[in-house]
């Protein structure tokens, strides 16, 4: 097995880098990596280091190292409380860390070898690096068509002057739209073009704010809970289009709960907990992890049964036996008023 180190790019980038896109060949060579937290990834494209932020007392992220490999599908998985939405911020230009000043040991993170440690939200953003938010950002008064346009890059018409000439603007203009057309239509939203954003369902409105995050062709996209409050009908959907973003080169960093499709999409996944990273690894090793069960169903989850245990238990049985006769007194008193 060749080192991931030394194995030629073609093994593990995508089809814009002109190979054609080989799961296999990439989760062979993330499978010869030590799976520790903070591992060297063979081509990394993002790379963060001691970056911590810290709320009042409370430190929501700790992160000494992670970095993220190019071409592949990283899941960043925890329990609620995590820190790895306010981590997203952080990387996105959302947030500032407070540091480690005091161990001597100032945050740092790069994408594409480009500091971005103290960069904004936006230069972030025309870097290469764009990310989606678990409520949708959908502009509401404007049309599916208008939010789209948004996203683009490189629009010459938002200069003042050259606004004011029509020509100079005109032809990116269409391009623009000709894009936004053809991504509605991957995302089978052409039917929307028109309509206002604020009549979308909750899933379409995440597949918008994917759709339009596409708008400026990232070389990495941040999908932060893509799921959440999307009907089963489009969650399929949903998972193919990421599929598809790493299939055509597309390195794709998400946040979800749904364990499910953290396994059936993910190359990598990252593992959270109180602020911290605790696990790195394969999706079927990783998730199997003691450290993995523990941070979800706590350090003692299968241990037996003490006295205060069966005393917590007998209160939540009462409170449920409560809740249960206020329901069905509810149910009688409503059959009685009809």
């Amino acid at each position: 097995m060749s080192d991931p180190t030394t194995a030629p790019a073609a093994t593990y980038r995508g089809a814009d880098d002109g190979y054609p896109y080989d799961r296999a060949a990439l989760r062979e060579n993330l499978r010869t990596l030590d799976q520790t937290p903070g591992v060297a990834k063979p081509d990394p494209i993002l790379t963060a280091s001691h970056v911590q932020r810290r709320f009042g007392g409370m430190t929501a992220v700790d992160v000494d190292r992670l970095e993220v490999q190019r071409g592949a599908i990283t899941a960043l998985i925890g329990p609620n409380g995590a820190g790895k939405t306010t981590f997203f911020n952080l990387l996105t230009g959302f947030d500032r860390p407070n540091g480690k000043a005091s161990e001597g040991k100032a945050a740092s993170w790069s994408f594409e070898g480009r500091s971005l440690g103290r960069t904004s939200a936006t230069k972030v953003a025309r870097a290469g690096m764009v990310r989606t938010f678990q409520l949708t950002k959908a502009l509401t008064r404007m049309t599916v068509l208008e939010n789209m346009l948004i996203g683009a890059s490189d629009q010459p018409g938002e200069n003042l002057f050259v606004g004011l000439v029509k020509p100079l603007w005109a032809k990116r203009e269409r391009e623009n739209i000709e894009r936004a057309e053809e991504l509605l239509r991957r995302f089978k939203l052409d039917a929307k073009r028109d309509d206002m954003a604020g009549g979308l369902s909750g899933g379409q409105k995440k597949l918008l704010e994917m759709a339009r995050a596409l708008m400026s062709e990232p070389s990495m996209i941040m999908l932060d809970e893509p799921m959440a409050g999307v009907n089963p009908a489009l969650t399929q959907s949903l998972l193919e289009h990421i599929q598809m973003l790493r299939d055509e080169g597309t390195t794709v960093l998400f946040v979800e709960h749904d364990m499910h499709m953290v396994r059936h999409i993910s190359d990598w996944v990252v593992v959270m907990a109180q602020g911290r990273i605790i696990a790195e690894g394969l999706p079927e090793e990783v998730m199997t992890s003691e450290a993995v069960v523990d941070a979800y169903l706590g350090a003692h989850h299968d241990r037996d049964l003490g006295d205060d245990d069966v005393l917590d238990t007998t209160m939540v049985n009462t409170i449920a036996a409560e809740v249960a006769d206020e329901v069905a007194a509810d149910a009688r008193a409503e059959g009685t008023a009809r």
